[in-house]
């Protein structure tokens, strides 16, 4: 027997059933949360809800800045309740949850709703990632985690092409399979879940949220720790753009029936398979693309960069990232978008598996479990300034509808109209059609400048993470 095979049988049952429940898991999130800039926004005739820019990126900001910031107490809740009661609440929060947002259509209703679902995900998220570390050892804890990571993004992948076939039927159906990924974990938590190998928590849950609180309060005088954490957050803010406003400017502006026709040339049968009637692409399966490319190459590039410093990886990675997201709102041209998305997955891949391991080189020794606690954070404030770079900048710079406004105030009733209305509309009033609108849109106002605001924001972190390896490191992490 290998090796391998040896390790690969030396995981206990509940490891397999914690990787199955994120594969669900992920699948259901993924599937809804590569569309969800897209549900929002589109026109209502498509039967999406037609918010503005400014609304979206309130929305997904707030709620995922929440969300990505209460693990530090669900955490607490599950080490003093128990895993698998925890679990069995996350997912009827989370199912429950998927359901209703296929319900509701006002914006409040549907704040309130996300908000929901992000308790639910934040609830299950500490815990799996908990199970896999109690489920493995110092001999398999690297291929338990590698395991563990590829059903991530396996579930980032096949969840988001499978939501977009469902929303080529009805947008509904996306929260329906949302709903029902979640009720098989439900299943697999009550029959083959096993509560992992924990010391019991035997505080006060206030007294254990006090003692949390305390830590983060305790780490965060690290004057040092605190700026790093604070330049990273650029990279994170610049990250989220590639789900909150990437899809959103595809939908607009990208023709994928150029790409269609390519793979038709060559695989009529494929073609058909991933493109729709119409002969396009849908934006979503582009946009699953990120997913794909790290399953087939976060082995090599973890190869390539596990001898580089972690912080000039980490400062490699996030300038390749933003370029390679400012490149991908360059142009109306599908193929150099997916080439694009390609160059931001290697960026991602270079920068993102760094962060724990710089956390974990700059902790002083009794205290990197306090400090990998806090790198939580910078997520959750990438979110919430990315936030408003999804809401009001992309809706000075780059959305399509605004502009049409812009360039004909004298459409009547324009405050009435939605998404589709308007631009038939202006389709009409200049005698053109789709296509020649974009490009007089394009033309004048110049979409493509929202890419300046994502690398400069990409430069400016990696400029900022230079001057801090060099005048408060000196260079002194390896």
């Amino acid at each position: 027997m290998s090796r391998f095979t040896s390790t690969v049988r030396s995981f206990p049952g509940t490891f397999w059933a914690a990787n199955t429940l994120e594969l669900f898991e992920r699948l259901a999130y993924y599937g809804i949360f590569n569309l969800l800039a897209l549900y929002l926004t589109n026109s209502p005739e498509t039967g999406a809800l037609g918010f503005t820019q400014v609304e979206k990126g309130m929305l997904m900001g707030i709620v995922n800045a929440i969300l990505y910031f209460l693990p530090v107490i669900t955490g607490a809740i599950a080490d003093k309740f128990g895993y698998k009661k925890v679990l069995i609440i996350a997912f009827i929060i989370l199912s429950s949850g998927y359901y209703l947002m296929g319900q509701v259509s006002s914006y409040a209703f549907v704040f309130i709703t996300f908000f929901y679902v992000a308790i639910g995900a934040a609830l299950f998220k500490p815990i799996i990632s908990a199970t896999i570390a109690r489920t493995t050892n110092e001999d398999n804890a690297s291929l338990g985690f590698g395991i563990f990571y590829m059903i991530i993004n396996i579930g980032g992948l096949v969840g988001p092409l499978m939501a977009s076939e469902l929303r080529e039927i009805s947008w509904n159906y996306i929260f329906l399979m949302a709903t029902g990924s979640i009720l098989i974990n439900l299943v697999i938590v009550l029959i083959f879940f096993r509560e992992p190998d924990r010391q019991i928590n035997s505080d006060s849950l206030l007294k254990s949220l006090s003692t949390i609180f305390r830590n983060i309060f305790t780490v965060l005088q690290d004057l040092r720790f605190v700026i790093f954490l604070a330049i990273i957050t650029g990279a994170w803010t610049v990250y989220w753009q590639y789900f909150y406003s990437l899809p959103v400017f595809m939908e607009q502006w990208v023709n994928t029936s150029p790409l269609y026709n390519a793979l038709y040339s060559i695989s009529p049968g494929f073609a058909k398979a991933v493109g729709t009637d119409a002969g396009i692409i849908l934006t979503e399966k582009i946009i699953a693309m990120d997913a794909m490319f790290i399953v087939l190459f976060q082995v090599i590039v973890s190869s390539i960069v596990m001898k580089i410093r972690p912080l000039k990886s980490m400062t490699i990675g996030i300038l390749i990232n933003s370029i390679g997201l400012a490149l991908s709102v360059l142009t109306s041209n599908p193929f150099f978008t997916l080439i694009s998305i390609l160059i931001f997955s290697f960026g991602e891949m270079a920068f993102s598996p760094k962060i724990l391991e710089y956390i974990g080189r700059i902790a002083p020794k009794d205290k990197a479990a306090l400090y990998m606690g806090t790198q939580f954070l910078p997520m959750a404030l990438g979110n919430f300034f990315g936030g408003f770079i999804a809401g009001g900048v992309y809706n000075a710079l780059a959305d399509k509808y605004v502009m049409i406004q812009k360039l004909l105030p004298q459409l009547p009733d324009v405050a009435n109209l939605s998404n589709d209305q308007l631009f038939n509309s202006a389709t009409l009033f200049l005698q053109t059609d789709a296509a020649g609108l974009n490009k007089i849109l394009w033309e004048t106002y110049h979409p493509n400048r929202f890419g300046l605001v994502l690398i400069g924001t990409g430069i400016v972190t990696v400029v900022l993470l230079y001057f801090y390896d060099k005048f408060m490191l000196r260079n002194k992490i390896s």
